[in-house]
Parts: C-alpha cells; structure tokens; sequence
C-alpha cells in the first residue's frame, strides 16, 4: 500500500473511532465483557430439544436403561454454557448502571440457569400439548413424532417456550436472541414476552408474526401469514414512542385464525370465533362468532 492509500486508509480508521460517530451501534463495556454467543446459544437449543424430545434430536439409540445418563449429561452442558449467556447477557444490561458488581453477575446467572432447568419438565408438558395439537389439526401429519421431527411450527414453539421461560425468570437479551435465532430458520416471529396457552397450532407457519404483549388462549389454531400485532404507538410529550404497554390482541381459547389474517391493536378475539383470511380486524370480535372479508 503506498502512502496516499494508507494515508486515506487512517482516515477512515479515525473516523469510524470517532466518538461523535458512535451513538447506539458500538458496545464500549468498561468491564470487557464479551456479547453473548449465537453459536453457543445455537448448541444449547439443540441439547435442550434433545432433552425435551428424546431420541429425536442428536442421539436415535434411546431407550429406558439410558436415557437417565443421556438427559443429565446433556444438561450438565447446558448449565455451564447457557449459565455463561446468561452472564453476557446481564453485563450487557447492567453495562456498570446498576450498581451491580460482575461477581454479582455471576452468581444471578447461577441463580436464573437453575430456575430455568427446574422449568423443563413443565416446557415439555406444554410442548406435548401443542404436538398433539399439531397431529390433530393437520391431517397430512402420519403421527406425532413427524410433527416434532418436521414440522417448522414446533421448532418455533419449542424456541419460543425455551425463551419465554427465561423471560419470566429476569433473564434479559438471551430470550429475544432464541427467538430472532428461531426466527431466521422458520420464518415465524414470536416475541418471548407473548403469553401462549395450552395446545396452540400454527399451519405451515411461514409469515406469521406475535407481538410481545399478545395474550393467546387454549386450543388457538393460526395459519401461515397472520399477524398479531399493534397499531402506531402512542407518544409522550418528547414525540418518544411510549413503550411497555398492552398493544397487542387477546385471543381467547378456542380460536381459528385463517391465513393473511391481520389483527391490530388491544382488542378480544372472543372465544371460538373464526377469522376468515385476509380480513382486517381493528375493533372487539365477541365471542362465536364469524369474521370474514366480502
């Protein structure tokens, strides 16, 4: 390189370190600590899928005189790696504001990982339901273990109850990475502050979108391309959007939304009514009934 190029190479060097053209897009820790890792949070969804599924996932030769050994030394992995995610992802919050120390960190980590695992079995409960829920609504669907094994809409639900859990429990930035991760594989986007019940369905899946305070039932079925989501956000007196405030639907148990179906704001989807496809829903539907585009 001869001295005009390193001369304008510097210049740019000095102006990507510039101070003033920083603003949110660099991460400057005065701790060093390091963002947490997709790639590692991509190893630990894979051994939680092959604890919550067994024998679907990473290992086939499962059986009742292993699966003990199986399931705990795959979580024992899962301790040290996401309670070092967990970790990352607290220093990313506190970024020294707080007040908290990192060996603080470090043992809240400890703390929220074993909260977590104590979740599991509850996880699988409700990730059962909505395996069943995924066999019975789709009669394309051989058996069960298809839908585990293929379907892109229990991969989502299994990311999304991992991440919703964490949610629950404090964890911050870990859950929306779990998801965004999910995200990119099934085209599905679930925000882990959403509230799923029980036996819940999505067909085909690609497009659908669930926004953070969406609140759904029991036995909710959706199709591809539904969205879930907000109207413009209300502003303060700075012109900021206004944020941790319910903007998303209910929908109540026992509801079939059909494809491209958008549904905006704080409004009820009421108990076993049907959303036709392509509708536009802004206001109130009561329970029963039937939504349709004429």
């Amino acid at each position: 390189m001869d001295i005009k190029k390193r001369d304008r190479f510097i210049n740019v060097v000095g102006q990507l370190c510039c101070p003033g053209s920083f603003g949110p897009v660099v991460n400057l820790h005065s701790r060093s600590a390091a963002m947490p890792s997709r790639d590692d949070l991509g190893t630990v969804m894979e051994l939680l899928r092959a604890v919550i599924f067994p024998g679907f996932f990473m290992e086939s030769d499962i059986n009742a005189a292993n699966i003990s050994y199986y399931t705990g030394s795959k979580l024992d992995k899962v301790f040290v790696m996401l309670k070092e995610q967990i970790r990352r992802g607290l220093c990313f919050e506190c970024q020294g504001a707080s007040g908290r120390q990192c060996s603080d960190c470090d043992v809240l980590a400890e703390e929220k990982v074993f909260k977590f695992i104590e979740e599991l079995p509850e996880i699988r409960r409700l990730l059962a339901l909505d395996v069943e829920a995924a066999y019975e609504g789709d009669p394309a669907a051989i058996n069960p273990g298809e839908t585990i094994f293929c379907y892109p809409g229990i991969r989502m639900l299994t990311s999304y109850r991992i991440a919703h859990s964490l949610f629950k429990i404090g964890v911050p930035l870990i859950p929306r990475i779990i998801t965004e991760m999910a995200h990119s594989e099934t085209g599905i986007d679930i925000h882990p502050e959403a509230s799923i019940g029980e036996k819940f369905f999505m067909d085909h899946g690609t497009g659908i979108v669930i926004g953070g305070t969406t609140i759904i039932g029991k036995n909710v079925k959706i199709y591809q391309g539904v969205t879930l989501g907000a109207k413009s956000f209300p502003k303060d007196e700075k012109g900021n959007p206004v944020k941790g405030i319910p903007r998303h639907p209910i929908v109540e148990d026992d509801v079939v939304i059909y494809s491209n179906a958008t549904i905006l704001g704080r409004i009820t989807i009421g108990k076993g009514s049907v959303i036709g496809g392509n509708t536009l829903v802004m206001n109130d539907v009561p329970a029963g009934s039937r939504v349709v585009n004429r």
